[in-house]
């Protein structure tokens, strides 16, 4: 069992959770080794000891995540209107919808002018594609999308 509290506790970029194996699996006695050596080279060797203090206290606590799936849903419905190629995604806190120009980096940095902080996916290995976050209120998405209609319009006639 591989297990993350920063999923299930909302605690994006914390590096923290645990590997359980039953010690009669095949190759049990390289699992624990193996996952040291991982950690290490990963750089996430300890967590920080307030963040393990901060996760025992929230072991049987349970974070809502509606509200990131309703952000996702309104977003994904605004960017398929205003005629963004886009695949609606099943995790996570991102959307990579393509770009309206082949340079990504190009339409991002077109977008900053309408206050959009958009992230080219060139650095996540999706070149053509953008990434937005729709970890943040709800009510901050829906204010977004008339920043994010005008900068379509006006830069790509939409």
């Amino acid at each position: 069992t591989c297990y993350s509290f920063s999923k299930s506790l909302s605690l994006p970029g914390e590096r923290i959770g645990y590997v359980a194996a039953n010690p009669r699996c095949e190759d049990a006695e390289y699992i624990v080794p193996m996952c040291g050596q991982i950690s290490r080279g990963t750089g996430h060797n300890c967590p920080a000891s307030l963040i393990q203090l901060a996760v025992a206290e929230c072991l049987d606590e349970t974070s809502d995540l509606g509200v990131y799936e309703t952000n996702m849903e309104l977003i994904y419905a605004e960017l398929k209107k205003l005629g963004f190629t886009v695949v609606k995604p099943s995790g996570t806190f991102y959307i990579f919808p393509k770009a309206l120009e082949e340079d990504a980096n190009a339409f991002c940095k077109k977008a900053m002018k309408y206050d959009l902080a958009l992230v080219p996916g060139d650095s996540f290995g999706c070149p053509g594609y953008f990434r937005m976050a729709y970890c943040i209120d709800t009510e901050k998405v829906r204010r977004s999308f008339a920043a994010l209609e005008k900068f379509v319009a006006e830069e790509y006639g939409k």
